[in-house]
């Protein structure tokens, strides 16, 4: 069957104007609020001494990805608030289902190494350092990049494989596999069999290995002393937060067969823009070396500035004292010597 649609249009969170002036509002905030936070968290940790260990590393690396995967969908929610008719072309809308994917599946493996992370640095800390070494941190990054992409051909391919030959109005705000399912002119039953495990199993798999992860950490707590306990589950505390508000909507939206519910834009927000608002803020409130490193940061930033202030105040004035002083009086003319 040939595909027919050049465009599809989206129907947003809502339809009512007020509503959609307020997610205008409210969305550019969102947006603002998580760029300034996971920018800061990067500058932080790139310019800290300090933070130097792999667990900073690779919270920069969540906040960069947090940064790439709100930009897909955030931006054109915000401006599809204002418009009328919120279209997108077909190849856009493809483009859109990669990269979300592509970032989406590489921030549930970050996670998924985050947690793997801590579980050297609190069972095994005599060994940390040699296991967590900057190479085989780099080759986790990478590995999550691959895993990501590898996720995300293959459902982009199996999505542009389908004949969409007449509705095209998306109950979204963004193009997502299920959504597109029910717009295609075939059976999808297969199709939603190979999502399903392509997406919800990867969801399901890695929520496993947290679980198992810090249930192996938790009981580890019984060996360590009162304050060794406050210590390590002060650290883990922030990641827990994390995974739970990304993989409780995830699952919620691909762990099941290939069905769409009027809850699914809202469960959607979760992991698309607030939560990854939110980890900056979980992990600075929770964690007293980036909270110190930030301070350190801005009040560095602040000195520098008045340096500065000072030594152009500074030049200003010498400049000023120095004509007077090479002036001479020769009658009533005043001449200036070179």
């Amino acid at each position: 069957m040939e595909n027919n649609v050049t465009e599809f249009i989206f129907m947003g969170l809502s339809q009512n104007e007020k509503v959609q002036q307020l997610c205008f509002f409210l969305f550019l905030l969102f947006y603002m609020i998580l760029m300034t936070g996971n920018f800061l968290i990067i500058m932080t940790i790139q310019r800290s001494p300090n933070l130097k260990s792999p667990m900073y590393f690779f919270l920069s690396f969540l906040s960069f990805v947090d940064i790439c995967y709100s930009s897909v969908t955030a931006p054109k929610l915000i401006i599809d608030s204002q418009a009328k008719v919120k279209s997108i072309s077909f190849v856009g809308c493809m483009v859109q289902l990669f990269f979300s994917h592509l970032f989406g599946c590489t921030e549930i493996f970050i996670l998924t190494v985050m947690a793997y992370d801590r579980y050297v640095a609190i069972c095994k800390p005599l060994c940390y350092m040699t296991i967590m070494d900057q190479k085989v941190c780099s080759i986790l990054v990478v590995t999550c990049w691959l895993g990501g992409f590898v996720h995300s051909f293959i459902q982009t391919i199996l999505t542009v494989r389908l004949p969409f030959c007449g509705p095209n109005l998306i109950d979204h705000y963004f193009c997502d596999v299920h959504p597109l399912l029910k717009l295609a002119c075939t059976d999808t039953y297969v199709v939603g069999l190979i999502v399903i495990a392509n997406s919800g199993m990867i969801s399901l798999s890695c929520f496993v290995i947290l679980v198992g992860s810090y249930i192996v950490i938790l009981l580890s707590f019984k060996t360590r002393s009162s304050e060794g306990r406050r210590k390590a589950l002060s650290t883990c505390a922030s990641h827990i937060i994390v995974v739970i508000l990304f993989f409780a909507p995830c699952l919620f939206i691909y762990l099941r067969p290939s069905t769409t519910f009027t809850e699914d834009k809202i469960v959607a927000v979760f992991y698309t823009t607030i939560t990854p608002m939110l980890n900056p803020l979980i992990y600075t409130l929770r964690n007293m070396e980036v909270k110190n490193a930030i301070k350190r940061l801005w009040i560095e930033r602040l000195l520098d500035r008045n340096k500065r202030d000072s030594g152009v105040k500074l030049s200003g004035i010498g400049i000023a004292s120095v004509v007077p002083a090479s002036t001479s009086v020769a009658g009533n003319k005043s001449i200036i010597i070179p």
